[in-house]
This record gives structure tokens, sequence and C-alpha cells, in this order.
């Protein structure tokens, strides 16, 4: 066991997607106990379902407050937020009653999180369909934890061994990019970035890239003019605060300079410029991590795959990945990095 080993919360997420079955897979690996104590919010009937169906032997723990938690391998603790009917598991669709657990368990867990009761919180996959036929305002797990703790500037970033991208405008069409982009947001992304990079991931100056939109970053304003009038006065106000920062950088090599060193993360002006070259080198292990807000929450990169829930296909590295990145911000926050 090392020194440091801090209480991580992990919700559940979707009781009718991979969440269980990723939770279980990982936390019966020992590993995971030598660098934290993992707090699973879910529910502990579907839970015990998961762990039959995935032959595991675990004792199943419900303290009623995180301190109470036994973390130790082959023990599950788990702060029982629902009570649901485990006949559910067939079904392929969600229903408002487990899109209504889903958010309660990140209630819950951001809760746990401010009050510093738990050192950081790692998500499992829920569905945005789920989220609204339980009447919820929000989208996903981002907009409701900025919501919850009140942080108004924040980003998502996706975060591997080899390559880093962060988001400046997130789930949108497509064709809503342009009018949306703003050299304020640029700016505020960049910040973000710089600021994060030196909190959480403990890297003392670092060097950042920044995508143009358009191909060959506008190419001096012939293939459009995002570039001149937004991107560039953004990367120029953070030049003279000191950041180190390049671009705007042609979208189709940026990444490549990225992945073979020359920036610790690239900032991307819409989703899919950042996800698709992300999910290449990143597919399996990549790491969901939220920047901006007052704790620590990492995630899976990627959703509730419906199509082999239950069905014991589902691989646990993106969620051991995160738990890893969470116990590491943990340990760079309370070092003061």
């Amino acid at each position: 066991m090392t020194p440091f080993r801090p209480i991580i919360g992990i919700t559940m997420g979707d009781p009718l997607g991979i969440g269980p079955e990723i939770l279980i897979k990982t936390l019966n690996d020992p590993r995971v106990y030598s660098i934290c104590r993992p707090l699973v919010l879910g529910d502990a009937g579907i839970l015990d379902k998961a762990l039959v169906f995935s032959s595991v032997s675990m004792d199943i723990n419900c303290p009623e407050t995180p301190d109470q938690g036994l973390y130790e391998h082959q023990t599950l603790d788990v702060l029982n937020l629902s009570d649901l009917n485990p006949d559910i598991l067939g079904l392929t669709t969600p229903t408002a009653e487990t899109g209504r657990a889903m958010e309660n368990y990140i209630i819950k867990g951001v809760d746990l999180a401010v009050k510093n009761q738990i050192a950081a919180l790692v998500t499992c996959p829920i569905t945005k369909t789920g989220l609204k036929l339980a009447g919820s305002q929000f989208h996903g797990h981002t907009e409701l934890i900025a919501e919850q703790t009140h942080t108004k500037e924040f980003a998502m970033m996706l975060a591997g061994k080899s390559l880093r991208v962060v988001l400046v405008t997130i789930h949108m069409p497509i064709s809503q990019v342009p009018g949306a982009l703003s050299s304020d947001a640029v700016l505020r992304t960049i910040r973000l970035t710089r600021d994060s990079l030196k909190t959480r991931f403990g890297i003392p100056e670092p060097r950042i890239g920044v995508a143009g939109l358009n191909p060959h970053a506008g190419e001096d304003s012939m293939f459009g003019e995002e570039e001149k009038n937004i991107i560039s006065p953004a990367v120029g106000s953070a030049l003279k605060e000191g950041i180190d920062v390049k671009g705007p950088l042609p979208p189709d090599t940026i990444f490549y300079h990225a992945v073979q060193g020359a920036f610790d993360a690239a900032i991307c002006m819409y989703h899919d410029q950042g996800l698709i070259p992300f999910k290449l080198v990143h597919f399996k292990d990549g790491v969901n991590t939220t920047l901006g807000l007052p704790i620590i929450r990492t995630s899976v990169d990627h959703g509730t795959a419906y199509d082999i829930a239950w069905k014991g296909k589902a691989d646990p590295s993106s969620l051991m990945e995160a738990v890893k990145m969470a116990v590491v911000q943990a340990g760079n926050q309370l070092s003061g990095n």
C-alpha cells in the first residue's frame, strides 16, 4: 500500500449500461486498493447481480458515510442510493426510474467531493435520454456538475498517455460552431488548460497548441476568417500573459506534433476535431476530465454501450485509467502543484 490512499468516489452510472460490469472488473483488481480507497455510489442490489453475472466473489459493504468504508480487496464498499428492481436489467432502453437513480449518484458524489469527504469523483457512463426521461434539465455530467458547484468557466479534456485535447465548444451541431466561437472563449480555454496542467497534472510550464477551425488554419483567410478574427487574437493575449502557446495551427498536423511531444495539450474548436484523433490513439484507455471545477472529476471516455451491456464483453480499461488519473490529480492537488 502507498502512504497516500485517497477515498475516490465512483458513480455506478446507468444501471442498464456497462457501468456495473466495468466497476466489478476494475474493483476486482487488487492494484486499485494499493493506490486508493474506492467508494461506489450506486445500487447494491444491481451490483450484487453484476457480481453473480461476472462470476466474481466479493462481499458488499454498505457504509452510511465514506469514513465507514472497509476499503479492502474483495470487499465492495457501496453507498447505497437506490433500490432498483433487478428485473429491469432485461431492458434495452432507459426509464425515468433509472434516469433519476443515475442523476442522484452524481449529485451525491459532487456533494461529498465539495465537502472533502472524498478526494475525487470518477463517473461511469450515463445516457442523456435517461436524464431527460427523469425530468432533468441537464444534458450530461459536465453541465450538471458545473451547475451544482456553481462553476461558470469549465472545459472538457480528453487525456491519455500520448495525447490531451481540450474543447472550446462541446455538444452542438457543427453548423453552429463558427457562431459559438469567440476570442474570449478561446482565451478562457487556454487559461483553464494552463492552470489545470499545472495544478492537476503537475506540469510546471505547460506547452499548449491551438488548432485552427478551417483547413490549413484558414490559409491567410482564403478558407475562412475565424483564425484571423477570433483564434489569433486569443493566442496573442495568452502570449502576453506569459503562457507558452502556439497557434492557430493546421488541424491536420497539430495532433501529430502533440503525440510526438511538442505540446502538453491541444485545444480544439469543436467536439469531433478533438475526439476523432484522440480516440484513434486512446480508444480503450482514454479519460474524460473536467477542467475548471473546484472538485476533481474524471470519467470514462465512452458511453453506456447498451449493445454489449450485461453480455460480459465490456472493457474496463478506461475506468481503470480514470481512477488512476483521479488519484494522480488528488496527489498533485494535495502537494500544491
